[in-house]
């Protein structure tokens, strides 16, 4: 609890909500515009809803939304105002936009939770847009022909790494479009947590053959780096949760971030557990407070 009363001390100088000046409503929104006790909302896929995290909460149920995510760490320690975590678990860059059909239920268009008067908005999305998911479970049947091999990396080829670049003029249109639905928002871009090791891995405690250990963790860091990018083109902020992430991956055992197929924590399989959240939140807030630090400058 310490470590969430200091970062929300840090970012204490955000707390002033000013009226922007007509003449200035044009210019790019810094973290100086974030408020406590204003709005937030939260977008994005299962890698934000926190599937299978205790407590599950919200509706429609099937999202799957944790309450310890990042999200509702990060409401916490701003004391945001309002909160809106529209996160949904199997998301994609569509369900931005429009409604997502789930099981006994629809989550709304993503974007029309983003208001006017919103502060700040963080979007973790692009992961489903790849296959990323599904692609770790047709790699692990794979990885039984041939442990040794790359039968994952002979299958798909260059399949993943084109959904990359195809996702990218439409991470842009996500970004810009927030923007325009929230002028003065700070809107921050949330990567994505390391999966694998960067070597032959640890089949078959997690079944990836050894040669597609490095290529699935190759398409992972170009997901992250056309994120990066769009943020930094579309005037965002981007938190890289890849970094740091060696010894934390699937294959970690108790230092773990994110669970392997078979789980150990209470987190679905390939995605972040309870301390791989708190990591995330850890590292969007002191994203927000080194641009708050810059616009001081």
């Amino acid at each position: 609890m310490r470590r969430w009363s200091a970062l929300a001390a840090v970012l204490a100088p955000l707390v002033t909500m000013t009226a922007v000046p007509a003449a200035h409503a044009a210019r790019r929104p810094t973290a100086a515009a974030l408020v406590t006790g204003g709005r937030y909302v939260a977008m994005g896929d299962s890698f934000t809803a926190g599937p299978m995290i205790p407590r599950q909460h919200g509706k429609p149920f099937a999202c799957l939304r944790s309450d310890h995510n990042y999200p509702s760490l990060l409401a916490r320690a701003l004391k945001a105002g309002e909160f809106a975590d529209v996160s949904c678990t199997a998301a994609t860059i569509t369900d931005l936009f429009q409604p997502q059909h789930v099981l006994f239920g629809e989550n709304p268009a993503q974007l029309s939770a983003v208001t006017p008067d919103t502060a700040l908005v963080t979007v973790g999305i692009g992961g489903n847009d790849i296959g990323f998911s599904r692609t770790f479970y047709t790699c692990a049947g794979l990885s039984i022909t041939a442990p040794k091999g790359a039968p994952c990396m002979k299958h798909f080829g260059t399949t993943l790494t084109d959904r990359v670049a195809a996702a990218a003029p439409r991470i842009a249109t996500v970004i810009s479009t927030i923007h325009a639905r929230a002028p003065h928002a700070v809107v921050v871009v949330v990567g994505y947590l390391r999966i694998l090791p960067s070597d032959t891995g640890c089949w078959p405690s997690v079944p990836a053959a050894a040669g597609d250990v490095p290529y699935l963790d190759r398409v992972e860091r170009s997901l992250n780096h056309m994120l990066a990018e769009e943020a930094r083109r579309g005037g965002a902020l981007f938190v890289d949760d890849y970094r740091g992430g060696t010894g934390h991956d699937m294959c970690a055992h108790a230092r773990r971030w994110v669970e392997p197929i078979l789980i150990s924590h209470a987190a679905a399989p390939i995605h972040p557990n309870a301390i791989g959240m708190r990591v995330v939140a850890d590292r969007v807030l002191a994203t927000l407070a080194a641009a708050r630090a810059a616009a001081d400058r």
